[in-house]
C-alpha cells in the first residue's frame, strides 16, 4: 500500500504517511489514490485545489465553510515546514473545542486529512512554505467562517510567538460566538 493512515487523538482527523521512493535524482511519492482513500473511509472526490505560499511566521487560520458547503481538507507540504491544526467545531461532540496538531514538510511529506465540521489553521515555521490542499467542495464566500487564532477556549499552542496575520484572521471571533451549523452525529 503506497499509504500509512494513522488515525490521531481525534479519530476524524487521519495523518497520512505516503511511501516515497528515493534515489540519488530525488524521490517520487503518490499524494492521492482514490482506492487507497475510500478503503479507509476518506473521500474520493475532491473538487478544487488551493495553493497557499506563505513567509516564516505567518498563521492562517482557523477557516471554515458551513454547510451546505462544509469542506474536508487534505494537506500537504511541497516545501517548508508548517504546523497543521484541525479544531472539532462540531456541537455536541465529545471532541468539541480540541485540537489535532502536527508538523507536516517537504521532508517528512506526511499530510493531514481534516474533514467537514473542523476548523483549519497552520502556521509557517520554515524560512517559506507551500502548502496544497485539496478539498470536497468549491469555496462559497457567503459560507467562509473564521475562528480566532487564539482563542483561550482552545489554547492551541502555536510554535510561533508573535504571527503575521491577516485583518480578517485578527477580527475572527472565539468559538463560543462562531457562527457554526455542524452537529455531531
Amino acid at each position: 500500500m503506497p499509504f500509512a493512515f494513522e488515525p490521531t487523538e481525534i479519530p476524524e482527523i487521519v495523518l497520512i504517511k505516503p511511501q516515497t521512493f528515493a534515489d540519488a535524482r530525488g524521490y517520487f511519492m503518490e499524494m492521492y489514490q482514490s482506492s487507497a482513500f475510500a478503503a479507509h473511509h476518506l473521500p474520493t472526490s475532491f473538487v478544487q485545489i488551493n495553493f497557499s505560499h506563505s513567509e516564516q511566521g505567518v498563521l492562517r487560520g482557523l477557516h471554515y465553510q458551513k454547510h451546505p458547503a462544509a469542506q474536508g481538507k487534505l494537506v500537504a507540504v511541497v516545501r517548508g515546514a508548517v504546523f497543521d491544526v484541525g479544531v472539532d467545531i462540531r456541537q455536541g461532540s465529545p471532541t468539541f473545542g480540541r485540537w489535532v496538531g502536527r508538523m507536516l514538510s517537504d521532508e517528512n511529506h506526511h499530510m493531514l486529512y481534516i474533514p467537514p465540521g473542523f476548523a483549519h489553521g497552520f502556521c509557517v515555521v520554515s524560512e517559506v512554505a507551500d502548502v496544497v490542499y485539496q478539498v470536497t467542495h468549491e469555496f462559497a464566500p457567503a459560507l467562509d467562517r473564521a475562528i480566532l487564532w487564539c482563542d483561550p477556549d482552545l489554547d492551541i499552542a502555536w510554535p510561533v510567538e508573535a504571527p503575521r496575520i491577516s485583518a480578517k484572521d485578527a477580527a475572527a471571533p472565539r468559538l463560543r460566538e462562531a457562527d457554526n451549523n455542524f452537529v455531531y452525529g
